[in-house]
């Protein structure tokens, strides 16, 4: 395993990180929820990223449980807040309240007394931004986060952070980022190379799509994560028949190269020097050492150009702000 420092921090993590969305606590046993955490310390993970929102808290007490039988200093834990999460419609934000109400609420059920990177799920247009990155750094001035993040925030927004005196910096941006969706590249990552802000990407594989076993003109596989419903808008956007062509197109292209999709789809991603993690799911142990594979991995020119030309002119709809609030919905 190879590790990244994050931002202007001192946390050094793994270039693959392990996620818990759609899975642990929500979805996934608790046996199996063990046996992929092992799986993933085994690998030299040891970057884990959850929320409070997924599975209402399940994700977090099911990480809880697992993880304490760990040294608390050999791992970094995220976790975030923003999502609904509960029946009470203004029980979300970012508000001073709700953060300090969500950071204690998740350390609990994660049982422990502090978090490494405490994230703001997504922005919030009704909550002063002074409010929240006053009430984030008092957090961290409790000893509760020692750093924190922000997930789908735009330039303008992380700028407006900036400028609010006397508080803590972001040091982690967690966009989504792949081969076919590359938006973060325009804006995002320049204007945080320059500000000590480190990538952690989320679906580096387009929802599984990269790894080629969603066919053009064929069925979803009904054991895939596409069947479910809760994916439905995660992964509407990526199975369109002319994408998954082009999918097809990069197999030969891996193959040349001497990996699996999986590999040359995250080493694609760890190309880029102001990424420090790759945020992988697993259900297997078996996925969790296949997905570490890709550390330290280097795509030659060749096989970059080549997946070039064989995803030129595929395009995907931007993920819309419905969509998003519907991922804390789907968690409820």
């Amino acid at each position: 395993m190879e590790f990244r420092k994050l931002g202007s921090s001192d946390l050094e993590v793994s270039e693959i990180s392990l996620g818990s969305w759609l899975t642990y606590g929500a979805g996934v046993e608790r046996e199996h929820t063990e046996a992929c955490t092992r799986a993933a310390f085994d690998a030299g993970i040891n970057f884990f990223d959850t929320a409070n929102v997924y599975g209402q808290g399940a994700a977090e007490s099911a990480w809880g449980e697992v993880l304490k039988d760990f040294q608390r200093d050999s791992y970094i834990l995220a976790t975030k807040v923003f999502f609904q999460m509960s029946d009470d419609e203004t029980d979300r934000g970012l508000s001073r309240e709700q953060i300090h109400k969500q950071i204690d609420k998740s350390l609990e059920r994660l049982q422990t007394d502090y978090v490494d990177l405490y994230q703001c799920h997504r922005p919030d247009p009704d909550t002063p931004i002074e409010e929240t990155m006053e009430a984030l750094t008092e957090v961290c001035r409790a000893g509760k986060a020692r750093e924190i993040g922000f997930s789908e925030w735009t330039v303008e927004q992380v700028e407006a952070s900036r400028e609010v005196a006397n508080t803590k910096d972001f040091v982690s941006s967690q966009p989504q980022y792949n081969m076919i969706w590359r938006a973060p590249e325009a804006e995002l990552i320049p204007f945080c190379e320059q500000h000590g802000i480190s990538q952690i990407v989320w679906s580096p594989l387009a929802q599984g799509v990269l790894t080629g076993k969603y066919k053009p003109g064929e069925g979803i596989p009904e054991d895939s994560r596409a069947a479910s419903d809760q994916m439905n808008w995660a992964m509407d956007r990526y199975l369109q028949d002319d994408l998954l062509e082009a999918v097809q197109r990069l197999i030969p292209i891996a193959e040349e190269a001497g990996m699996s999709m999986v590999t040359m789809a995250l080493a694609w991603c760890l190309r880029q020097e102001n990424l420090a993690s790759v945020i992988i799911g697993a259900s297997r142990p078996e996925q969790v050492h296949q997905n570490a594979e890709a550390a330290g991995v280097e795509l030659s020119q060749d096989t970059l150009d080549a997946i070039d030309e064989a995803l030129e002119g595929v395009t995907v709809t931007e993920p819309t702000l419905a969509n998003f609030v519907k991922e804390g919905v789907t968690h409820r």
